[in-house]
């Protein structure tokens, strides 16, 4: 049976692991094909190990395991002139784009008083201008391929309910929301639908680290995984303390499909009534 995404291609960025390895192979499964991007290196002010290039080329042999072509490429989405390029390349070689899954971005802490400028710009660079510049970079390939398409940004539950101690975090995911609002009215025209996406707490590298555990567990000095469980737990209404990947990958699904065909501009949280308690 086809998938709902059949003869489709979905752009996607952090691709390497995480939520964006994630994303690939579920859009994958649905038929689409995928272009793969990835910084694959460590970006300054992140305290916890970034992806690899082995990182990427497993997404790779995972998406072509279910029989899907795949273009990967290590970009930084700070650098328009590199993601650009790999858009260009990745549309070159599977003909089309329909699906942009604007999923790159990083994490760290601090009140705002007490951030360095370096934290600032790279987080809002990273977060904010690096999603600028994957649309940027794929919009026009979606318009030209004239039959729509779907733009899934990556915001964060936090950007709806902010908490203490990530104002440059917030602010960028809040910027995220803005603009996909404004995209949403802008390419409805191309009947390009553009939404985002809002996770809780998601089981990945970005907040299984030391870093982020001593964060929710300051009194121990190392904390596990264990140990960290009832704090993350208690932000969220559903008795859980993080999503899966795969919970985030789901909702993108739905939105890139026909099934969403008259969804657009809104923030969809998938949350676990993240702080609604």
């Amino acid at each position: 049976m086809a998938g709902k995404l059949e003869g489709k291609v979905a752009l996607i960025t952090g691709a390497a692991r995480g939520q964006g390895r994630s994303h690939a192979l579920r859009l994958a499964q649905e038929g689409a094909d995928i272009i793969a991007v990835d910084v694959c290196g460590q970006v300054d002010t992140v305290e916890y190990p970034m992806s690899t290039p082995e990182d990427l080329k497993e997404t790779v042999r995972l998406v072509e395991d279910l029989d899907r072509r795949i273009v990967a490429t290590q970009a930084d989405v700070r650098d328009y002139a590199a993601i650009s390029a790999a858009v260009d390349a990745g549309v070159s070689s599977l003909g089309r784009l329909d699906i942009v899954c604007g999923n790159a971005g990083i994490v760290n802490l601090g009140m705002v008083h007490e951030l360095s400028l370096e934290q600032w710009d790279t987080m809002i660079g990273v977060n904010l201008t690096g999603v600028f510049h994957t649309c940027k970079a794929a919009i026009p390939h979606i318009i030209a391929g004239g039959r729509g398409g779907s733009i899934t940004l990556t915001s964060t539950a936090v950007a709806l309910r902010p908490v203490q101690g990530a104002g440059h975090y917030i602010a960028a995911k809040h910027g995220v929301v803005g603009l996909m609002q404004t995209l949403a009215l802008e390419l409805a025209q191309h009947h390009i639908r553009v939404n985002t996406v809002h996770p809780t707490n998601c089981d990945t590298d970005m907040i299984q680290n030391p870093s982020m555990r001593k964060a929710f567990v300051p009194d121990s000095e190392n904390p596990t995984r264990e140990e960290s469980v009832p704090a993350y737990t208690a932000l969220n209404a559903l008795p859980i303390p993080w999503i899966e990947p795969r919970d985030i990958s789901n909702a993108i699904a739905f939105l890139a499909s026909d099934e969403a065909r008259y969804i657009t501009g809104i923030a969809l949280p998938v949350d676990a009534g993240f702080q609604r308690i």
